[in-house]
Protein backbone atom coordinates (compact mmCIF):
# COMPACT_ATOMS: atom_id res chain seq x y z
CA UNK A 1 0.00 0.00 0.00
CA UNK A 2 1.54 3.36 -1.23
CA UNK A 3 0.26 6.41 -0.58
CA UNK A 4 1.47 10.01 -1.99
CA UNK A 5 1.02 13.57 -0.86
CA UNK A 6 1.24 15.60 -4.14
CA UNK A 7 1.95 19.47 -2.51
CA UNK A 8 3.27 17.91 0.31
CA UNK A 9 5.17 21.15 1.81
CA UNK A 10 2.19 24.06 1.47
CA UNK A 11 -0.34 24.31 4.39
CA UNK A 12 -3.24 22.08 3.22
CA UNK A 13 -0.03 19.38 2.48
CA UNK A 14 0.85 19.10 6.03
CA UNK A 15 -2.15 19.11 7.32
CA UNK A 16 -2.68 16.49 5.69
CA UNK A 17 0.02 14.17 6.85
CA UNK A 18 -1.13 15.27 10.56
CA UNK A 19 -4.19 13.92 9.77
CA UNK A 20 -2.92 10.94 8.62
CA UNK A 21 -1.03 10.85 11.41
CA UNK A 22 -3.49 11.20 14.09
CA UNK A 23 -5.75 8.96 12.13
CA UNK A 24 -3.36 5.99 11.94
CA UNK A 25 -3.26 5.29 8.13
CA UNK A 26 -2.09 2.56 7.67
CA UNK A 27 0.10 1.96 4.52
CA UNK A 28 3.63 0.78 3.60
CA UNK A 29 4.81 3.87 1.55
CA UNK A 30 4.56 7.52 1.85
CA UNK A 31 5.98 9.38 -1.34
CA UNK A 32 6.11 13.30 -0.61
CA UNK A 33 5.92 15.24 -3.78
CA UNK A 34 6.16 18.71 -4.59
CA UNK A 35 7.04 20.97 -6.96
CA UNK A 36 11.16 20.86 -8.67
CA UNK A 37 12.49 23.81 -6.50
CA UNK A 38 11.15 22.00 -3.63
CA UNK A 39 12.74 18.24 -4.43
CA UNK A 40 15.13 16.96 -1.86
CA UNK A 41 13.85 18.38 0.63
CA UNK A 42 12.78 16.45 4.13
CA UNK A 43 9.92 16.42 6.17
CA UNK A 44 9.04 14.59 9.21
CA UNK A 45 6.39 11.77 9.11
CA UNK A 46 6.29 10.16 12.56
CA UNK A 47 9.60 11.78 13.59
CA UNK A 48 11.15 10.12 10.59
CA UNK A 49 11.98 12.45 7.40
CA UNK A 50 11.23 11.40 4.10
CA UNK A 51 12.85 13.53 1.22
CA UNK A 52 10.27 15.25 -0.89
CA UNK A 53 10.35 14.15 -4.74
CA UNK A 54 9.40 15.71 -7.86
CA UNK A 55 5.69 14.73 -9.22
CA UNK A 56 7.16 13.11 -12.30
CA UNK A 57 9.12 10.63 -9.87
CA UNK A 58 6.04 10.18 -8.13
CA UNK A 59 4.38 9.18 -10.84
CA UNK A 60 7.12 6.18 -11.39
CA UNK A 61 6.53 4.50 -7.82
CA UNK A 62 2.57 3.83 -9.05
CA UNK A 63 1.50 4.72 -5.58
CA UNK A 64 -2.04 3.33 -4.89
CA UNK A 65 -3.81 6.51 -3.54
CA UNK A 66 -2.55 10.01 -4.18
CA UNK A 67 -3.74 13.20 -2.50
CA UNK A 68 -3.19 16.14 -4.34
CA UNK A 69 -2.97 19.65 -2.81
CA UNK A 70 -1.04 21.54 -5.31
CA UNK A 71 -3.79 23.75 -7.60
CA UNK A 72 -5.65 23.27 -10.56
CA UNK A 73 -3.35 23.32 -12.80
CA UNK A 74 -0.70 20.89 -11.84
CA UNK A 75 -4.13 18.82 -11.12
CA UNK A 76 -4.89 19.20 -14.57
CA UNK A 77 -1.44 18.07 -15.67
CA UNK A 78 -0.92 14.90 -13.72
CA UNK A 79 -3.68 13.55 -12.27
CA UNK A 80 -4.46 11.78 -15.24
CA UNK A 81 -0.77 10.34 -15.76
CA UNK A 82 -0.95 8.77 -11.58
CA UNK A 83 -4.82 7.56 -12.83
CA UNK A 84 -2.70 6.19 -15.76
CA UNK A 85 -0.95 4.10 -13.91
CA UNK A 86 -3.50 3.04 -11.88
CA UNK A 87 -3.82 5.53 -8.73
CA UNK A 88 -7.12 6.75 -7.21
CA UNK A 89 -6.42 10.29 -7.22
CA UNK A 90 -7.76 12.85 -4.62
CA UNK A 91 -7.93 16.21 -5.79
CA UNK A 92 -8.31 19.15 -3.59
CA UNK A 93 -8.31 22.00 -6.33
CA UNK A 94 -10.89 22.90 -8.27
CA UNK A 95 -10.04 21.14 -11.44
CA UNK A 96 -12.15 18.15 -11.76
CA UNK A 97 -15.33 19.64 -8.92
CA UNK A 98 -17.94 20.07 -11.44
CA UNK A 99 -16.31 17.97 -14.34
CA UNK A 100 -19.67 15.59 -15.09
CA UNK A 101 -17.65 12.57 -15.20
CA UNK A 102 -15.79 13.22 -12.17
CA UNK A 103 -17.31 12.36 -8.62
CA UNK A 104 -17.28 15.13 -5.53
CA UNK A 105 -17.10 13.75 -2.35
CA UNK A 106 -18.20 14.14 1.11
CA UNK A 107 -18.01 10.67 2.54
CA UNK A 108 -20.71 11.41 5.28
CA UNK A 109 -22.48 12.06 2.11
CA UNK A 110 -22.42 10.25 -1.09
CA UNK A 111 -18.97 7.73 -0.54
CA UNK A 112 -21.47 5.03 -2.22
CA UNK A 113 -21.08 6.91 -5.53
CA UNK A 114 -17.23 5.65 -5.31
CA UNK A 115 -16.18 2.54 -7.51
CA UNK A 116 -13.17 0.69 -9.64
CA UNK A 117 -13.38 3.07 -12.46
CA UNK A 118 -13.45 6.57 -10.15
CA UNK A 119 -9.73 6.94 -10.61
CA UNK A 120 -9.87 11.28 -10.26
CA UNK A 121 -11.73 12.02 -7.18
CA UNK A 122 -12.49 15.79 -6.51
CA UNK A 123 -12.77 16.94 -3.10
CA UNK A 124 -15.17 20.33 -2.67
CA UNK A 125 -14.66 23.56 -1.62
CA UNK A 126 -13.91 23.84 2.26
CA UNK A 127 -16.94 26.48 2.81
CA UNK A 128 -19.33 24.10 0.32
CA UNK A 129 -18.07 21.03 2.48
CA UNK A 130 -18.55 22.27 5.92
CA UNK A 131 -22.40 23.90 4.59
CA UNK A 132 -23.68 20.17 2.93
CA UNK A 133 -22.83 18.32 5.70
CA UNK A 134 -25.56 20.08 7.52
CA UNK A 135 -27.83 20.19 4.54
CA UNK A 136 -27.85 16.87 3.48
CA UNK A 137 -29.77 15.24 6.52
CA UNK A 138 -32.44 18.01 6.53
CA UNK A 139 -32.68 17.97 3.10
CA UNK A 140 -33.63 14.46 3.00
CA UNK A 141 -35.85 15.05 5.87
CA UNK A 142 -37.56 18.07 4.63
CA UNK A 143 -36.44 19.01 1.13
CA UNK A 144 -34.53 22.44 0.93
CA UNK A 145 -36.09 24.68 -1.95
CA UNK A 146 -34.04 27.36 -1.29
CA UNK A 147 -30.31 28.33 0.65
CA UNK A 148 -29.03 31.82 1.52
CA UNK A 149 -25.05 31.97 2.46
CA UNK A 150 -22.53 34.54 3.94
CA UNK A 151 -19.33 33.08 5.07
CA UNK A 152 -16.90 34.13 7.04
CA UNK A 153 -13.60 32.94 6.05
CA UNK A 154 -10.20 32.36 8.03
CA UNK A 155 -7.09 33.53 5.85
CA UNK A 156 -5.65 30.28 6.09
CA UNK A 157 -8.18 29.24 2.91
CA UNK A 158 -5.82 31.88 1.08
CA UNK A 159 -2.27 29.79 2.09
CA UNK A 160 0.88 31.14 4.31
CA UNK A 161 1.17 33.92 2.47
CA UNK A 162 -2.00 35.79 3.39
CA UNK A 163 -1.62 34.49 7.25
CA UNK A 164 1.84 36.36 6.96
CA UNK A 165 0.22 39.39 5.45
CA UNK A 166 -2.31 39.08 8.03
CA UNK A 167 0.07 39.07 10.83
CA UNK A 168 2.75 41.59 9.41
CA UNK A 169 -0.31 44.48 9.35
CA UNK A 170 -1.02 43.57 12.81
CA UNK A 171 3.21 44.23 13.60
CA UNK A 172 2.99 47.45 12.01
CA UNK A 173 5.06 45.44 9.45
CA UNK A 174 5.07 46.74 5.72
CA UNK A 175 4.56 43.39 4.05
CA UNK A 176 3.71 41.52 0.83
CA UNK A 177 -0.05 41.93 -0.02
CA UNK A 178 -1.63 39.25 -0.99
CA UNK A 179 -5.37 40.65 -0.92
CA UNK A 180 -6.31 43.98 -2.81
CA UNK A 181 -6.28 45.72 0.39
CA UNK A 182 -5.63 45.68 4.07
CA UNK A 183 -6.52 42.31 5.91
CA UNK A 184 -6.01 43.04 9.66
CA UNK A 185 -8.79 44.85 10.73
CA UNK A 186 -10.86 44.92 7.95
CA UNK A 187 -13.25 42.69 5.93
CA UNK A 188 -13.02 42.02 2.20
CA UNK A 189 -16.40 40.93 0.50
CA UNK A 190 -13.85 39.43 -2.17
CA UNK A 191 -12.97 35.58 -2.71
CA UNK A 192 -11.29 34.74 -5.85
CA UNK A 193 -11.93 36.87 -8.97
CA UNK A 194 -15.27 38.21 -10.04
CA UNK A 195 -17.12 36.59 -12.36
CA UNK A 196 -19.41 38.33 -15.26
CA UNK A 197 -22.74 37.47 -13.04
CA UNK A 198 -21.18 39.72 -10.19
CA UNK A 199 -20.43 37.17 -8.08
CA UNK A 200 -16.99 35.89 -7.10
CA UNK A 201 -15.73 32.48 -8.55
CA UNK A 202 -15.96 31.37 -4.46
CA UNK A 203 -19.48 31.77 -4.26
CA UNK A 204 -20.43 30.02 -7.65
CA UNK A 205 -18.29 27.24 -6.20
CA UNK A 206 -20.79 27.17 -3.34
CA UNK A 207 -24.07 27.35 -5.55
CA UNK A 208 -22.70 24.84 -8.28
CA UNK A 209 -21.11 22.13 -5.57
CA UNK A 210 -23.90 21.95 -3.10
CA UNK A 211 -26.42 20.96 -6.01
CA UNK A 212 -24.24 18.34 -7.25
CA UNK A 213 -23.39 16.68 -3.90
CA UNK A 214 -27.15 16.84 -2.84
CA UNK A 215 -27.65 15.40 -6.41
CA UNK A 216 -30.52 17.76 -6.80
CA UNK A 217 -30.13 20.67 -9.24
CA UNK A 218 -33.93 22.11 -7.60
CA UNK A 219 -32.01 23.48 -4.73
CA UNK A 220 -31.41 27.34 -5.00
CA UNK A 221 -28.55 28.83 -3.60
CA UNK A 222 -27.10 32.16 -3.12
CA UNK A 223 -24.31 32.92 -1.61
CA UNK A 224 -21.96 35.58 -0.45
CA UNK A 225 -18.34 35.37 0.50
CA UNK A 226 -16.24 37.51 2.84
CA UNK A 227 -12.75 36.87 4.02
CA UNK A 228 -11.69 37.65 7.60
CA UNK A 229 -8.39 38.39 9.77
CA UNK A 230 -9.55 35.01 11.75
CA UNK A 231 -7.29 32.31 12.46
CA UNK A 232 -8.78 28.60 12.46
CA UNK A 233 -11.52 27.99 10.71
CA UNK A 234 -14.28 29.10 8.21
CA UNK A 235 -17.84 30.30 9.95
CA UNK A 236 -21.14 30.75 7.59
CA UNK A 237 -24.44 32.14 8.29
CA UNK A 238 -27.05 29.83 6.15
CA UNK A 239 -30.58 30.59 5.80
CA UNK A 240 -32.46 27.26 4.89
CA UNK A 241 -36.30 27.27 2.85
CA UNK A 242 -37.91 24.12 3.24
CA UNK A 243 -41.19 22.14 1.09
CA UNK A 244 -41.70 20.93 4.66
CA UNK A 245 -42.88 21.88 8.07
CA UNK A 246 -40.22 21.12 10.60
CA UNK A 247 -39.53 21.46 14.78
CA UNK A 248 -37.08 22.66 15.90
CA UNK A 249 -36.25 20.05 18.27
CA UNK A 250 -36.30 17.86 15.55
CA UNK A 251 -33.96 19.28 13.56
CA UNK A 252 -31.31 19.36 16.53
CA UNK A 253 -31.85 15.75 16.39
CA UNK A 254 -31.32 14.51 13.36
CA UNK A 255 -27.89 17.12 13.36
CA UNK A 256 -26.92 15.73 16.70
CA UNK A 257 -26.94 12.18 15.47
CA UNK A 258 -25.66 13.23 12.06
CA UNK A 259 -21.77 11.83 11.53
CA UNK A 260 -18.96 14.47 11.67
CA UNK A 261 -21.59 17.40 12.92
CA UNK A 262 -21.40 18.39 16.98
CA UNK A 263 -24.26 20.87 17.52
CA UNK A 264 -23.31 23.48 19.80
CA UNK A 265 -26.54 25.83 20.78
CA UNK A 266 -27.20 26.92 24.10
CA UNK A 267 -26.61 31.08 23.93
CA UNK A 268 -28.32 31.38 26.96
CA UNK A 269 -24.83 30.19 28.47
CA UNK A 270 -22.87 31.66 25.32
CA UNK A 271 -22.73 28.76 23.53
CA UNK A 272 -22.48 28.44 19.72
CA UNK A 273 -19.75 27.61 17.30
CA UNK A 274 -16.60 30.01 17.41
CA UNK A 275 -13.50 29.41 14.89
CA UNK A 276 -11.07 29.16 17.43
CA UNK A 277 -13.59 26.17 18.71
CA UNK A 278 -12.60 24.61 15.43
CA UNK A 279 -9.07 24.81 15.17
CA UNK A 280 -8.03 21.95 14.66
CA UNK A 281 -10.83 19.98 14.78
CA UNK A 282 -12.60 17.35 12.39
CA UNK A 283 -16.06 17.99 13.13
CA UNK A 284 -18.35 20.60 12.12
CA UNK A 285 -19.78 22.72 14.79
CA UNK A 286 -23.56 24.19 14.35
CA UNK A 287 -25.36 26.24 16.25
CA UNK A 288 -27.56 29.61 16.63
CA UNK A 289 -30.63 27.31 15.51
CA UNK A 290 -33.97 29.58 15.09
CA UNK A 291 -36.46 30.11 12.85
CA UNK A 292 -36.96 32.58 10.50
CA UNK A 293 -39.89 34.56 11.24
CA UNK A 294 -40.27 36.31 8.27
CA UNK A 295 -40.85 33.00 6.17
CA UNK A 296 -42.62 30.50 6.42
CA UNK A 297 -40.63 26.81 6.91
CA UNK A 298 -37.44 28.53 7.02
CA UNK A 299 -34.66 27.85 9.25
CA UNK A 300 -31.55 30.59 10.51
CA UNK A 301 -28.12 28.70 11.80
CA UNK A 302 -24.56 29.02 12.61
CA UNK A 303 -21.71 26.44 10.94
CA UNK A 304 -18.34 26.60 11.71
CA UNK A 305 -15.27 24.15 10.79
CA UNK A 306 -11.37 24.18 10.54
CA UNK A 307 -10.92 25.05 6.88
CA UNK A 308 -7.64 23.22 6.74
CA UNK A 309 -8.94 20.06 8.55
CA UNK A 310 -12.89 18.54 7.38
CA UNK A 311 -12.68 21.56 4.99
CA UNK A 312 -9.39 20.03 2.81
CA UNK A 313 -7.01 17.47 4.64
CA UNK A 314 -9.39 15.11 6.52
CA UNK A 315 -12.17 15.09 3.92
CA UNK A 316 -9.44 14.13 1.70
CA UNK A 317 -7.95 11.18 3.99
CA UNK A 318 -11.47 10.14 4.64
CA UNK A 319 -11.97 9.73 1.04
CA UNK A 320 -8.88 7.90 1.03
CA UNK A 321 -9.91 5.85 4.30
CA UNK A 322 -13.19 4.71 2.52
CA UNK A 323 -11.24 3.23 -0.53
CA UNK A 324 -9.24 1.28 1.64
CA UNK A 325 -12.62 0.05 3.69
CA UNK A 326 -14.83 -0.46 0.81
CA UNK A 327 -12.06 -3.22 -0.98
CA UNK A 328 -11.18 -0.41 -3.68
CA UNK A 329 -7.74 -0.01 -2.68
CA UNK A 330 -5.88 -3.20 -1.22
Amino acid sequence: MKIAIVGATGLVGTEMLAVLEERNFKFDEMILAASARSAGKEIKYAGKPIKVMTIEDAIEKKPDIAIFSAGSGPSLEYAPKFAEVGTFVIDNSSAWRMDPDKKLIVPEINANELNSETRIIANPNCSTIQMVLVLAPLHKKYNIKRVIVSTYQSVTGTGKAAVDQLMGEREGKDVEKVYPHRIDMNALPHIDVFMDNGYTKEEMKMVNETKKILGDDSVKVTATAVRLPVMGGHSESVNIEFTNEFELEEVKNILSETPGVIVKDDPANNVYPMPIDAHKKDDVLVGRLRRDETQEKSLNLWVVADNLRKGAATNAVQIAEYLVSSGLVK
